[in-house]
C-alpha cells in the first residue's frame, strides 16, 4: 500500500483555523508546498473547508484542512463557523493562524478554548512576520511569514511534534492471535460490495492477521461449510460480515471463537464497550421511536444496503414495533439527537478515531443509547455473547 492509498481515518487530521484574512490559506501552502487553497486579499476568500490527503514530512500520512474564518458573518458566515466547528471534531493537530499585525483577538481567544474543551493540542502560528519582527514566542508558538517561508520547517517540526508517536499500537486482531494461527475470513460478495475489491475492514483485518505471522483463508458464506471440512485442521478464529451473521454462526461449530469485522473495528475505533452497553435498547424501543442509522461513508446506496434495508427491516422483526428510521452518510452527523431512541453506527472504518468517539459522546451527552452494525447484528441473531467470546471480560456483561 502506498502512502496515497491509505486511508483517511488512518491519517493525522491537521486543521488550520484563526480569522478572515490572518493568511490561513497561505500557510497551508506553504506547509504543503502545493496550491492548496485559493489566496487572496480579499476577506472570506475561503468559502468552504479545504482538505487534501498528503505526506507531510517527517510527520507521514496526514489530512490537511484548511477552514473558513472564525469571525465571518451574516448567515452565510454563520453556516462557514458552523462547518468550522464540525471540523474541530475529527481535528488531530490544531494550528491557529494569527495575523501577527493586529495580535490576538477574541476570535483567537474563543478558538483556544474550544480546542482546549475538545483536548485538542494546538500551535499558534503568527504570519506576517515580516511586518513585525515578532520574537517573543512562547513555547507553543511560532513566528512565520507564508511570504517568504520564514520558519516554514520550524513549524511543521513543531505540528508533527505534537503527534501522539508514544500511544500503544492499535491492533484490529493481531492482538489476539498467535503465530501460525488459522484465521478464517468469511467475505460476502454482494451488490453493495465495491467492483474489484475488498471493503477496508477486511483489508486491514488481513494485513493485521499477516503482521502477526498468522495465516488467513478467505470465503464466502456459502462455501464456509466446504472450506471448514476441507482446512482439515481446527482455525482458530472465524471473523464474518456482520450481514451474514444467521447463517455463519449456524454453520461453525461452537468451540470456534466466531467474531465479526464490524465488532473488531468498533474495538479498533474506541467504542466497542458503549456498543455492547448501548445494544439493550434495542429491546426497549416502543412503536413511534426513532432510531437513527449512521454510516461515516458515502456510497450510492442499492437494493439490499444494510443500513437503508436489512438493519431497518431485523429491527422490525426483532421489536414488533413500527419505528422511524432515520439515515446518516459521510460527515453528516446531526448535532441535535433529542429526538432519537438509538444511534446504530457502522464501523467507522472511513472516519478517525477523534470523530468516531465524539459521535459516541455526543451521543452520550444526550442520553441516546449508541451501538454499532456488528453489535446490532450480533444482538438480533441471538448470539452476541457468542460474538464478544474472543474478548472474555466483556462477553460477561452479557446476560
Amino acid at each position: 500500500m502506498s502512502l496515497n492509498d491509505i486511508p483517511s481515518g488512518e491519517r493525522v487530521h491537521i486543521g488550520f483555523f484563526g480569522r478572515r484574512n490572518a493568511g490561513k490559506s497561505s500557510v497551508v501552502n506553504a506547509v504543503t508546498g502545493q496550491e492548496l487553497s485559493v489566496v487572496s486579499d480579499v476577506k472570506g476568500t475561503t468559502t468552504d473547508p479545504v482538505t487534501k490527503a498528503m505526506e507531510l514530512l517527517p510527520l507521514g500520512p496526514v489530512v490537511i484542512i484548511d477552514t473558513p474564518g472564525f469571525d465571518d458573518e451574516g448567515k452565510l458566515g454563520e453556516l462557514r463557523v458552523r462547518k468550522t466547528k464540525q471540523i474541530l471534531n475529527r481535528t488531530d493537530i490544531a494550528v491557529l493562524i494569527v495575523d501577527a499585525t493586529a495580535g490576538l483577538t477574541e476570535t483567537e481567544r474563543q478558538l483556544t478554548e474550544i480546542f482546549a474543551e475538545k483536548d485538542i493540542p494546538y500551535i499558534v502560528a503568527y504570519n506576517k512576520s515580516d511586518l513585525t519582527k515578532k520574537t517573543d514566542c512562547r513555547e507553543n508558538e511560532i513566528s512565520v511569514c507564508a511570504l517568504d517561508g520564514t520558519n516554514i520547517y520550524e513549524l511543521k517540526e513543531k505540528i508533527a511534534a505534537l503527534a501522539n508517536t508514544d500511544k500503544e499500537p492499535r491492533h484490529l486482531i493481531a492482538d489476539l492471535i498467535q503465530p501460525n494461527d488459522l484465521i478464517v475470513l468469511v467475505t460476502p460478495i454482494d451488490a453493495a460490495a465495491p467492483k474489484g475489491r475488498m471493503i477496508l475492514p477486511q483489508v486491514q483485518t488481513l494485513r493485521d492477521v499477516l503482521d502477526a505471522d498468522a495465516m488467513a483463508v478467505f470465503t464466502k458464506e456459502f462455501q464456509l461449510e466446504d472450506t471448514l471440512r476441507k482446512l482439515g485442521t481446527k482455525p482458530r478464529m472465524v471473523v464474518t460480515d456482520s450481514q451474514a451473521f444467521a447463517m455463519v454462526s449456524n454453520i461453525v461449530p461452537d468451540d470456534i471463537p466466531l467474531t465479526s469485522f464490524s465488532i473488531l473495528m468498533a474495538r479498533y475505533k474506541g467504542f466497542l464497550e458503549a456498543s455492547v452497553k448501548g445494544a439493550s435498547a434495542i429491546n426497549k424501543l416502543k412503536d413511534g421511536d426513532t432510531v437513527l442509522i449512521s454510516e461515516g461513508c458515502t456510497h450510492h446506496r442499492q437494493c439490499g444496503d444494510i443500513g437503508s434495508v436489512k438493519l431497518p427491516a431485523l429491527l422490525k422483526k426483532t421489536t414488533g414495533k413500527e419505528l422511524n428510521i432515520e439515515l446518516s452518510s459521510g460527515r453528516e452527523f446531526p448535532e441535535d439527537l433529542s429526538d432519537i431512541s438509538l444511534v446504530i453506527h457502522c464501523g467507522g472504518c472511513m472516519l478517525g478515531e477523534r470523530e468516531v468517539v465524539f459521535r459516541r459522546k455526543s451521543a452520550e451527552d444526550q442520553g441516546v443509547p449508541f451501538t454499532n452494525y456488528g453489535i446490532a447484528l450480533a444482538m438480533m441473531n441471538g448470539i452476541l455473547k457468542r460474538c464478544l467470546s474472543v474478548f472474555p471480560d466483556l462477553a460477561e456483561t452479557v446476560s
